[in-house]
């Protein structure tokens, strides 16, 4: 779905309910996304004098490796958007105005719902993807010359180790020499 400017500044607002599949594009874009369900979503673009308001919400769900097992989870997901968008002709006429970091500044007469709702999606990509059963156990893989470690087991066992070199020390038997 796509809005010429000239569309949006003579209707003023334009309010939205549609429903993607954004699967082939993500998916080629973040190769950790394996599948994708079809993304609702609804909202309203509006036009004020140069700006454009794009605001919507967009129901979908991931499924993603787990970050432990690489097991397909599906994680339902609810992603809400509210941005902002001027002309670089408008832009530069009230720079003085506006902030940049607030707009994004269109290089053609033209918003792209889809474009925006796929951008959306990557920046909200979970880091931490469990499956149920591995968020009720707090057992964490390993294998026969290897194992994952929490931090705070990685911060005990640093302490150990550091301890021992210290009594391995050729120097530990002059501990309270001079005392």
């Amino acid at each position: 779905m796509k809005w010429s400017l000239q569309e949006l500044n003579k209707k003023h607002s334009v309010e939205f309910e549609t429903a993607f599949d954004l699967k082939q594009e993500l998916t080629s874009r973040e190769p950790e996304i394996l599948d994708v369900s079809e993304v609702v979503v609804n909202g309203r673009v509006d036009a004020d004098g140069g700006i454009y308001s794009l605001n919507f919400t967009a129901d979908y769900t991931l499924t993603m490796p787990s970050s432990r097992s690489l097991a397909p989870v599906e994680v339902p997901m609810t992603l809400t958007v509210s941005e902002l968008f001027a002309t670089s002709e408008y832009f530069e006429a009230n720079q003085a105005d506006l902030d940049a970091d607030m707009l994004f500044i269109l290089d053609k007469d033209l918003i792209d719902l889809a474009e925006s709702v796929a951008d959306n999606i990557l920046l909200e990509i979970p880091l931490r993807v469990l499956t149920d059963e591995e968020k009720q156990s707090d057992e964490l893989p390993s294998g026969s010359a290897w194992q994952v470690l929490s931090e705070d087991d990685y911060a005990a066992l640093q302490v150990k180790t550091e301890s021992e070199v210290e009594e391995k020390s050729p120097f530990s038997q002059l501990d309270g020499l001079f005392d």
